[in-house]
């Protein structure tokens, strides 16, 4: 058995469990503090978790599965906002993965960047589309948008980065959880 066929159930394991605590830190963020998870200019806590991107590839399947069953399961939202906040937050994941290694005084600007930019772009249309009544105005997408990217890279900048030095100083200490 080959290296990639042993670490499968890890890799796994560890997506099913990046889902779980999205959701789950979604949904409690949305019973303690309604609408500050799930409105147009949001702070969600959870999406802190795409920090986990930067350290295992388990974390993009599992933070976009955990972003769409919070959607799903907990949110009441529609099913265009199903479709395309999932398609965010894999893009944010995908990207964050391909510039992890992209730093700046060992820190991961660029990669810092992608879920702001990928949801800014992406639910700022959707909004402007979906739920501003009207023809599409690229000033009201351009101030939708950039709401939306205001709060996702404050939660980037805030308890991203928290995330990011926590795991940088445990990776490679906790048994079974190797984030290298």
């Amino acid at each position: 058995m080959n290296t990639k066929n042993k670490k499968a159930p890890l890799l796994l394991v560890q997506a099913a469990l990046f889902a779980a605590m999205y959701a789950a830190l979604t949904l409690a963020q949305q019973l303690v503090l309604p609408g500050t998870a799930s409105m147009a200019v949001q702070y969600r806590l959870s999406e802190a978790l795409m920090v986990l991107c930067l350290f295992t590839p388990a974390a993009v399947p599992g933070i976009t599965l955990g972003c769409f069953a919070a959607n799903f399961l907990f949110m009441s939202a529609l099913p265009v906002d199903m479709i395309f906040g999932s398609l965010a937050t894999l893009l944010a994941a995908v990207s964050m993965r391909l510039l992890s290694k992209v730093r700046v005084k060992g820190f991961p600007v660029l990669s810092f960047l992608m879920p702001a930019v990928f949801n800014g772009i992406i639910i700022g249309a959707e909004i402007e589309v979906f739920f501003i009544d009207g023809p599409f105005h690229f000033g009201s997408f351009l101030t939708q948008g950039g709401f939306v990217a205001l709060g996702e890279l404050a939660v980037m900048l805030t308890a991203g980065t928290a995330l990011f030095f926590a795991l940088k100083k445990l990776s490679g200490r906790v048994p079974y959880f190797d984030l290298k």
